[in-house]
């Protein structure tokens, strides 16, 4: 990314912020916030979910969260990581409930998932990626979330670190073994 088109994504966002926090400009800006991170903010969700209405549910109440702490917002951080941790923990915290709540083990929460994907009608991946799928599904949770957040979000060790409050070391270390695992796996499932 040129040094001109993040300063302008900088700008873009203090302009946004300081909108979102004024009462007369608020629903306009909160309007462009939807529209600039909600494909982002969907697909780093469904990646973790992996059901499309668990996801709208839960972007819902990302939004929402937003919409509530802007005032709080300090700008420690960019706008994007704030709103990427609240949809992070949002994530998490379903899932949490879901598998209390039905009394699942992950493992069989995961499988369960990933059967969900396969009959729902709006993922239009094809065997290959329900496999790529079913085997992060199955690597522990914080590989998971940073080999989803490295390799589909493309997002920087640095972003992933201030979302998960996780050293770039650590996260480094995780995604090289998730990639890891997932190579192996694929190679010994050979089947596609």
């Amino acid at each position: 990314m040129s040094k001109s088109k993040s300063i302008s994504l900088k700008d873009f966002e203090s302009k946004l912020i300081k909108d979102l926090k004024d009462p007369f400009k608020q629903n306009k800006a909160f309007e462009i916030l939807i529209d600039k991170y909600k494909e982002k903010v969907y697909f780093q969700i469904r990646r973790i979910v992996l059901n499309h209405d668990d996801t709208d549910d839960i972007l819902q109440n990302v939004f929402f969260k937003v919409f509530r702490g802007i005032k709080g917002f300090k700008g420690e951080s960019k706008l994007s990581t704030w709103i990427y941790r609240i949809a992070y923990n949002e994530s998490i915290n379903f899932l949490k409930l879901k598998e209390k709540k039905y009394f699942y083990s992950s493992e069989i929460m995961m499988n369960t998932m990933v059967n969900n994907l396969r009959e729902d009608p709006y993922f239009d991946g094809d065997e290959v990626e329900l496999k790529l799928q079913g085997i992060i599904s199955r690597l522990p949770k914080q590989q998971k979330i940073v080999f989803q957040m490295k390799y589909f979000q493309e997002l920087k060790f640095r972003e992933i670190s201030e979302i998960l409050g996780v050293t770039t070391g650590a996260l480094k270390a995780s995604f090289h073994l998730a990639k890891q695992k997932i190579i192996k796996e694929l190679k010994s499932n050979q089947t596609f």
